[in-house]
């Protein structure tokens, strides 16, 4: 470190200084690796300490400046995201693939930073509902820095990634609705947007764009609140600076038909057009009128709209000549006549009362509103030409806000959160600088007071209260100079205000020595003594403007004379009817009497209003920030200028964000919500015991105090924090980072939040390891014992199945055997019965002839032998190795009744010789059917097949013809 001796450094250590100064250039500073580096709160400083807030621009302007030559052009600044102006078009940058891509990221913060980053948080925090709900993103810079461009990227975003409808009918709802909210851009940029020495987009005028979001964070619709809108422009343009787009627009696209109808032919010289030959992308008149047509805009009211905006151009053409007489009106230039004639016919104005208006005031005075007329000098009657102008511009501009916010905004029961985009005027400082250019630093001085509120005072005031060890980092308050234009009880608009309720004429050289001498003390107020010109100086954040006095004064008033709004209500034409209704309690407020005459409403006082409205918004919403960085003045690519680079960082106090950035805790959780989140890190302590995760204690129970709620809590938080130094035992893993216990909050930074979540995460795994190990257990055996169960279910019922079919079978086989037996039985006694009664024939014919010889007795025995055995015949007869010869005679002589007599006595007749046989053993005649009543049961009916050898019937046994006929 450099020793100062008497405020210089000694040789020796100013050389050692130097060396040690290179070799940290070297080490720190090597500007290959300085492109990759995303955040500049990592930049290393490549000076000593003693220079290092020096040291920390120095390194952040060649980081930025080596990202921007890579074309890397979106850095992160702690909260601020820092945007640089590419000047060329880079499609693939905002193409709808990486919107997709930065949108389905699960950590978007770990892609490269972009405005989609930004854009994605906000919405996550919609969804994720943290309080405060609303988020808005105040996009801020100078004029030409991309401010405009970002904010219609941003709109673009949300259009694609806010709109996911679930059903054909919604997606075309949802489609009309990001359709209309980006053609409000186009239109507003036409009539709100123009070229300035700075930016060839100019916004000269600020907008907060609401994006309406519903339950589902779908987006609904959209609304357009606008703020001072420099309605000046319109007629009076500085040196090299252009008029409003529309304007351009229409004369150069227009066809032949409305260039007749318009009176607008090639080449024509208007005075309120300068630098007509320049051409811009702006300069497109059709994307204009396409989005006028899908915003609702018909095309006969388009045609009104440029109608009258032709009849302005031609209206600014008007000159007058001093009149030689005070009491004779203004003449008109000789080139002039035409202009009043072409321009009254455009909008439908009569031509002597417009002439009459332009040149004659009509003054009101006395109790009695006598009415007197006085003729305008030559100033005044430009005046009240330049009025006019302005007062339709306007309107027609304000008509156009309230046509897109019915076109786009939602109903208010349809949508529940919002965010919003801001996208304000950047600091301005030009060579004549007058009342737009105050309240435009004006506004530019309230945001960076919310900036330097939100996130540098209130950040160094939190450590502060929390009891962190904290070095206070020095910052730019802008307090001071907010104090000196709007602080009370006297302040720069206190004054002018004053001067324009002043009964009397104004003087600029007076307004002049009235804010040096009473605003005297303030160190933010300077004078330039060799100004020729009234002027004083504010000394803004962002450098040091000179104000001119002169006109400041009736620009504040922006007096409306009563007889030019009669006038235009005398219009034929339809827009001009819509924009001035015949009001009488209008026309009864613009005509009040002297006494109950209402303070003067000025621009400084609405503007003030509007602005005051525009930051309460901001504070019930968590706030982003983009800063749109110029690298140049030119708008050329590929170039770097540092000066231009360091003066807007410093201005917008990013050096300090960055400073605070790099050494602060940005993550801040309260204690409870930090325990209720982390307290399972205790599991990863052996021995830790489980606290109670029920509800504190109750105030009204004994034994109870704060003291020791929060010496519980201490206790408990300090356990969890000890679990940091495990947590970074991973391989490659860096110590924690710090990490403070406040008094009521626990801060940390995003290293230290990254690793309690990772270590929440592996708490978490193993967590659920355990369910899922126990719960597979569990699983397992219900598996095993519904397994179990099945199997005993199961046999139980085939046991059953198999016990009813064996006794159906049994059942059905008793019933078989039953029928068989009884058959059996019948067919025996028919058959026995039939056998007795041959015998009995037989023996009453050996008793009734005696004439007859008895037999002798070995053939008596052989005929009772064959009475008692015939069963044994019928069985002999039917088998397949049956009796032959003689024995089977005696079977058929068993079986026939023959007569008793001698056997040669005896003749074989067979069954076909017999007739008229009635026994059961005769051969039936034709086919045998039986016929059978099928049984319930269920295998009655199923007979087992007969054997080859079984007996198969007596009829079949004992009356086969062809058999018999061969005995």
């Amino acid at each position: 470190m450099l020793q100062q001796v008497n405020g210089h450094s000694s040789g020796s250590d100013a050389h050692g200084g130097e060396s040690l100064r290179e070799d940290l250039q070297e080490f720190l500073g090597g500007e290959a690796p300085l492109h990759q580096l995303d955040d500049l709160t990592k930049v290393n400083p490549v000076t000593l300490e003693t220079e290092f807030a020096k040291g920390t621009s120095a390194s952040v302007l060649r980081c930025l400046q080596a990202r921007y030559m890579a074309d890397t052009f979106y850095t992160s600044a702690g909260c601020t995201l820092v945007a640089l102006n590419p000047f060329k078009p880079i499609p693939q940058l905002y193409s709808p693939e990486l919107m997709q891509e930065y949108h389905a990221a699960p950590q978007p913060q770990k892609l490269k930073p972009h405005i989609f980053t930004v854009g994605e948080q906000t919405y996550r925090n919609v969804k994720s509902l943290m309080e405060p709900v609303n988020q808005s993103i105040v996009v801020s810079g100078e004029s030409g820095a991309g401010k405009t461009w970002t904010s219609r990227c941003l709109m673009k975003f949300y259009a694609v990634v806010a709109a996911s409808p679930t059903s054909w009918e919604n997606h075309k709802i949802a489609e009309r609705i990001e359709q209309r909210i980006l053609n409000s851009n186009p239109v507003m940029e036409a009539f709100g947007n123009a070229c300035t020495l700075r930016n060839n987009n100019s916004s000269r005028f600020g907008k907060f764009i609401q994006l309406q979001l519903n339950r589902a964070q779908q987006m609904t619709g959209a609304a357009v609140q606008t703020y001072l809108l420099e309605k000046t422009r319109v007629a009076c343009q500085a040196s090299n600076e252009r008029n409003f787009h529309i304007f351009y627009q229409i004369c150069k696209g227009a066809s032949a038909d409305e260039r007749l109808q318009w009176h607008l032919p090639e080449g024509a010289a208007f005075s309120w057009l300068p630098n007509p030959e320049r051409t811009l992308e702006e300069d497109c008149f059709e994307v204009t009128r396409e989005a006028m047509l899908h915003l609702g805009i018909d095309a006969p009211t388009q045609n009104n709209i440029f109608q009258a905006l032709a009849g302005l151009l031609h209206l600014g053409n008007t000159r007058f000549a001093d009149s030689g007489n005070e009491a004779q009106p203004c003449p008109l230039m000789d080139d002039a006549k035409c202009s009043v004639r072409t321009s009254a016919s455009l909008l439908r104005l009569p031509e002597d009362p417009l002439l009459e208006t332009l040149r004659i005031r009509t003054i009101r005075a006395g109790r009695q509103q006598q009415v007197f007329q006085k003729p305008c000098s030559r100033a005044e009657c430009d005046t009240r030409r330049d009025c006019l102008a302005k007062l339709v511009y306007a309107r027609l501009f304000d008509w156009l806000v309230s046509v897109i916010n019915s076109s786009i905004c939602a109903d208010p029961g349809s949508w529940t959160t919002f965010i919003g985009l801001l996208d304000v005027y950047g600091f301005e400082s030009f060579p004549t600088n007058s009342l737009e250019q105050l309240c435009i630093n004006y506004a530019n001085e309230k945001l960076q007071q919310h900036f330097v509120a939100h996130y540098l005072r209130a950040q160094q005031e939190e450590y502060t209260a929390e009891g962190l060890e904290w070095s206070t980092v020095s910052y730019q308050d802008n307090q001071t100079c907010l104090d000196l234009i709007e602080g009370s009880p006297v302040s720069i608009c206190s004054l002018i205000n004053e001067e324009c309720r002043l009964n009397r004429p104004s003087s600029a050289a007076q307004l002049q020595t009235r804010i040096e001498s009473t605003l005297a003390g303030s160190p933010c107020l300077g004078h330039d003594k060799l100004s020729r010109e009234p002027s004083f100086i504010v000394v803004h954040y962002a450098g040091s403007v000179r104000y001119h006095t002169a006109g400041l004064v009736e620009k504040n008033k922006d007096p409306i004379p009563p007889e030019l709004t009669r006038l235009l209500q005398q219009s034929q034409d339809p827009l001009l009817k819509v924009l001035f209704p015949a009001d009488p309690e209008e026309k009864s407020q613009e005509e009040p009497s002297g006494q109950s005459r209402a303070p003067v409403l000025t621009v400084v006082s609405k503007f003030k209003a509007s602005l005051e409205q525009l930051l309460q918004v901001l504070h019930s919403t968590t706030p982003h920030y983009i800063r749109c960085i110029k690298p140049n003045s030119q708008g050329q690519a590929q170039m770097f200028h540092q000066e231009e680079v360091l003066s807007q960082l410093e201005a917008c106090g990013l050096v300090e964000t960055i400073h605070i950035s790099a050494a602060g805790f940005p993550i801040r959780v309260s204690h409870r919500n930090f325990l209720k989140r982390y307290e399972l890190l205790r599991r990863l302590r052996p021995g830790a015991a489980p606290s109670p995760h029920g509800p504190p204690p109750d105030e009204g129970r004994s034994g109870w105090s704060p003291h020791s709620e929060q010496a519980t809590l201490q206790a408990l938080l300090q356990d969890i924090l000890h679990t940091l130094p495990a947590l970074a035992q991973a391989p490659a893993e860096a110590m924690p980072a710090p990490v403070h216990c406040g008094r009521t909050k626990v801060f940390m930074t995003d290293s230290t939040l990254e690793l309690l979540e990772r270590g929440r995460a592996q708490v978490l795994e193993q967590c659920a390891r355990s369910i899922q190990g126990g719960w597979r257990r569990h699983w397992g055996r219900k598996q095993e014992r519904q397994r179990r169960a099945a199997v005993l279910i199961q046999a139980a019922v085939r046991s059953w199945l198999t016990r009813k079919h064996i006794q159906r079978l049994h059942a059905a086989a008793t019933v078989i055997k039953r029928a068989w037996q009884e058959w059996r039985i019948r067919m025996a006694f028919l058959a026995s019965k039939e056998l007795d009664g041959v015998e009995e024939q037989r023996s009453s014919q050996v008793t009734c002839s005696p004439s007859s010889s008895p037999l002798p007795q070995a053939q008596t025995r052989l005929l009772g032998a064959v009475t008692r055995f015939w069963p044994l015949g019928l069985v002999l007869a039917n088998a397949a190795v049956g009796a032959h010869g003689f024995r089977r005679k005696l079977v058929v002589f068993a079986c026939l009744p023959l007569p008793v007599g001698s056997p040669s006595s005896y003749t074989v007749q067979t069954a076909q010789e017999q007739a008229g046989v009635t026994s059961i053993r005769a051969l039936p005649q034709g086919s045998i059917k039986f016929h059978c009543r099928k049984s319930p049961l269920r295998y009655a009916d199923i007979c087992p097949e007969p054997s080859p050898n079984s007996v198969t019937g007596f009829n079949q046994i004992l009356l086969e013809r062809h058999r018999l006929g061969h005995v």
